[in-house]
C-alpha cells in the first residue's frame, strides 16, 4: 500500500504508544523493591481507581463530560448537533489478565479517545454536523481475572446482570458484592450503568487482533465478520486410586490415563471438524507420586465461527471420551459452566469498517471472525455492532511479548475516525428530508 498516514496522524499514534505505557505502569505486580514486574489491573481494586481516574482525565482534556458509572466503567460522552441525541459508542477494556500485555482492550479505549478528539475538532474547524453523540467507554472488567466471570462491565452496560454473580469470591475470599461497597460503590445501583437501545445507535470496537492471520497476510487491519460463540466444561474422569507398585494393569482404573486420551481425542477431533478446542486445565487425584490416579479433572474450552460447527464437534468430543473410559471401566461426569452464541456484526456498521480502512489505501480489507471474546459480545445484546482489528506481532496477546507497531496505530486511528464519518453519513441519509440540515 502507499498510503502514508499524516505528521499529525502519526504524533496521535505516538501519543496513544505512550499512553499504552503509561498505564503499564499501573499494576499489582511489583517486586520486592515496588518496581513493576508485570501487568496486573483486575475489577475493583486500586488499579481499576487508578486508570479510570486517568483515562477520565484523558477524556477530559479532548473535551468529553466525563463520569464514572454504577458498574464502575469510565464514561466519556460528545454531544452531537442537538444535546441529548442517541451515541455511538466506541469502547473496550482497561483491565488485565495476569502478567499482560499492554495493548489488548487498553489500544482500542486510547483509539476511541484519540478519535473522539478528532471528531470534535472537525466539527469545531468545518462545522460539520454529527447526527448522534459519541460516547467512549472504558469497560472495567472484562478479562474476569478477580472473579472468575467475564465482560461484567459490558454485561452491566448491556443490562444482563445477574444477581447469582453477587456471592462470586476472588481468591481471598472477598464476595463481589463486599468488593462493590470497598471500591465505592453501590451494589444496589448497578442496574443504573445499563444503556436501553434506543439511547445507542450502534457501537464500534477497535481491538489487536490476538491471531496471526493479519500479519501472514501482510495487512495491518481487518474487519471482523463475527465473533465465535464458546462452550466451556469441566469434564471429571472418575476410577479408582491404588498403590501405584501393588496394582498390576489389568486391574487398574487409572482416571488420569481416561483423561489423557480425552486430550488427544478432542485436539483430533477439533482439528477434524473445524472447531477451536482447549484443555488448560487438568489436575490428578489424589496427587501423589505413588498412587494410580483416581479421579482427574479438566476443563474444556470449545469455540467454532458457526454455532453448529462447535456443538457438532462437542457431541463427537463426548461421545469418544465417553467411549474410551466406558471401556477402561471410568466414569465420566461432565459440568456445562458457560455457553455464548456466536455473535454478528451488523452489517451496514461492517462496511462503514471496511470504508474506514479504504482511507488507508487497502479498500478490499481481510475479513476474518474472532476467536477471542470481546465486550462486544455483550454490547450486542443492547445494539448493533461491528469491530476493527489491527495487526499484532505473530498473533501473541495476553503475555508480555504482546506488541503492535506506530505505524498500524496509525492507520487504526485513520481507519477508525474514518467509520465514525461513515456511519454519520448513513445516519445523515436516513433521516427525512425535513429533518436538521447541515453537511457532514
Amino acid at each position: 500500500m502507499t498510503y502514508q498516514p499524516s505528521e499529525a496522524t502519526m504524533a496521535a499514534a505516538q501519543r496513544i504508544m505512550d499512553r499504552c505505557d503509561e498505564l503499564a505502569g499501573i499494576t499489582a505486580l511489583t517486586d520486592d523493591a515496588g518496581h513493576s514486574a508485570g501487568i496486573l489491573r483486575a475489577y475493583l481494586t486500586p488499579e481499576h481507581a487508578e486508570h479510570n481516574a486517568l483515562a477520565a482525565a484523558w477524556m477530559t482534556e479532548v473535551g468529553l463530560s466525563t463520569w464514572q458509572d454504577a458498574a464502575g466503567n469510565q464514561c466519556g460522552r460528545l454531544e452531537g448537533s442537538q444535546d441529548g441525541l442517541p451515541a455511538l459508542m466506541l469502547a473496550s477494556h482497561l483491565d488485565t489478565v495476569p502478567d499482560a500485555g499492554r495493548y489488548d482492550g487498553i489500544l482500542g479505549v486510547l483509539l476511541a479517545i484519540e478519535v473522539a478528539r478528532r471528531v470534535k475538532e472537525r466539527v469545531q474547524q468545518t462545522g460539520a454536523r454529527l447526527p448522534f453523540a459519541l460516547e467512549v467507554a472504558a469497560f472495567a472488567d472484562e478479562e474476569g481475572t478477580r472473579f472468575g466471570t467475564t465482560l461484567l462491565g459490558s454485561w452491566a452496560m448491556a443490562g444482563k446482570w445477574q444477581e447469582a454473580w453477587w456471592d462470586q469470591a476472588d481468591a481471598d475470599g472477598v464476595t463481589l458484592r463486599e468488593a462493590f461497597t470497598r471500591f465505592g460503590l453501590d451494589p444496589e445501583r448497578v442496574t443504573e450503568a445499563a444503556r436501553r437501545p434506543e439511547d445507542l445507535v450502534g457501537y464500534l470496537e477497535a481491538h489487536i487482533e490476538q491471531g496471526p492471520y493479519l500479519e501472514a497476510a501482510g495487512r495491518p487491519l481487518g474487519v471482523v465478520t463475527s465473533i465465535a460463540g464458546t462452550r466451556r466444561f469441566l469434564i471429571s474422569v472418575i476410577g479408582e486410586a491404588r498403590h501405584a507398585g501393588g496394582t498390576p494393569y489389568e486391574r487398574r482404573k487409572d482416571a488420569l490415563i481416561g483423561a489423557s486420551q480425552a486430550v488427544l481425542d478432542i485436539e483430533r477431533i477439533a482439528r477434524e471438524q473445524g472447531a477451536i478446542a482447549t484443555v488448560g486445565q487438568l489436575e490428578a487425584r489424589p496427587g501423589a507420586v505413588n498412587v494410580v490416579p483416581g479421579r482427574a479433572d479438566f476443563s474444556l474450552d470449545l469455540r467454532a465461527e458457526q454455532d453448529a460447527v462447535r456443538d457438532g464437534a462437542w457431541e463427537s468430543i463426548r461421545a469418544a471420551v465417553e467411549e474410551f473410559c466406558g471401556g477402561r471401566g471410568l466414569q465420566v461426569e461432565i459440568e456445562e459452566i458457560h455457553n455464548a452464541p456466536t455473535v454478528w456484526c451488523d452489517d451496514s456498521l461492517r462496511q462503514a469498517v471496511v470504508a474506514g480502512i479504504g482511507t488507508t489505501g487497502d479498500t478490499d480489507p481481510m475479513h476474518l471472525y474472532s476467536r477471542a471474546g470481546h465486550d462486544a459480545m455483550a454490547m450486542a445484546a443492547v445494539t448493533d455492532f461491528a469491530m476493527l482489528f489491527t495487526r499484532c506481532e505473530d498473533g501473541i496477546s495476553h503475555h508480555p511479548a504482546e506488541n503492535v507497531i506506530l505505524e498500524d496505530v496509525a492507520y487504526a486511528l485513520d481507519a477508525f475516525e474514518d467509520a465514525v464519518w461513515s456511519v454519520a453519513e448513513s445516519q445523515q441519509s436516513e433521516r427525512p428530508a425535513s429533518a436538521e440540515a447541515g453537511s457532514l
